[in-house]
């Protein structure tokens, strides 16, 4: 009787661990990094790689990089009951100064099976109207004039133009806006969302996040630098085709644990 009672409080006990484990592993959270990485068609960029004419871009245009620093925001986590887990906040990716090309949020997230992250490139227009001591420190705010706030993306180079001379071109990405001046509007939203699709978290996980430059001048408007090449901020138009083109830039790359 005595055995029989031992062997009952084993079981009880392996239950009640076993139980424990599940519960631990239902309640498990674990943090995620996100990597930004940039290419042109596959081959890799840097900032070793800027100040040299070595790019051609969709409309036959050969050009240079000297600058490319851009905005992220709202990273989300949306699982299948459709419960999302938002990081508030933005994210200055500088690829110029390699600053900012880790991005490793101090909040933990639920492990498991998410049908979905994104984020939002540039602000909402929520968040573009408050002020962000940050981003006003490294001068990425946009001028009254054009609507205030911050910018989305500052890509600055040369290119060889149809006289096949070298010339500037400024490719600035900001809330598209008409009547610049004291009374500012704003035709559309330009600020978009980015779908990586599907991931499994089950540990603190590294996400690269790939930016193919070269998409930014091909699809679906193929970009011709000898017509826009410069004061973009105030064309909305080219602002919404802006838009249009960043919807292909960007997507999951490897994810490591």
């Amino acid at each position: 009787m005595k055995n029989s009672y031992t062997v009952l409080m084993l079981i009880l006990l392996v239950f009640s661990s076993c139980g424990d484990d599940l519960d631990d592993n239902l309640k498990a959270s674990t943090t995620a990094r996100f990597n930004f990485t940039h290419n042109w068609n596959e081959w890799p960029v840097s900032s070793a790689d800027f100040n040299t004419i070595k790019y051609t871009n969709e409309n036959g245009e050969e050009l240079s990089i000297e600058r490319l620093r851009y905005l992220i925001s709202e990273v989300t986590f949306t699982r299948e009951n459709g419960e999302q887990i938002v990081i508030d906040g933005h994210h200055l990716i500088d690829v110029t100064a390699d600053s900012g090309l880790l991005y490793a949020p101090e909040v933990e997230i639920p492990t498991g099976l998410y049908t979905n992250v994104s984020f939002v490139f540039g602000l909402n227009n929520e968040a573009n109207m408050e002020n962000h001591i940050d981003l006003n420190s490294v001068s990425f705010n946009v001028p009254d004039m054009l609507g205030g706030g911050y910018h989305y993306m500052q890509m600055d180079g040369k290119f060889m133009n149809s006289v096949d001379e070298e010339m500037g071109y400024n490719y600035h990405a900001i809330r598209a806006v008409d009547n610049s001046g004291p009374n500012p509007t704003f035709p559309q939203d330009t600020f978009f969302t980015v779908d990586l699709g599907a991931v499994n978290i089950l540990n603190a996980t590294t996400f690269e996040i790939k930016m193919n430059i070269a998409e930014w001048f091909k699809n679906p408007n193929t970009w011709n630098l000898n017509v826009l090449n410069s004061v973009l901020m105030p064309n909305s138009e080219a602002q919404i085709q802006i838009s249009e083109n960043g919807q292909s830039v960007f997507s999951l790359g490897t994810v490591t644990p």
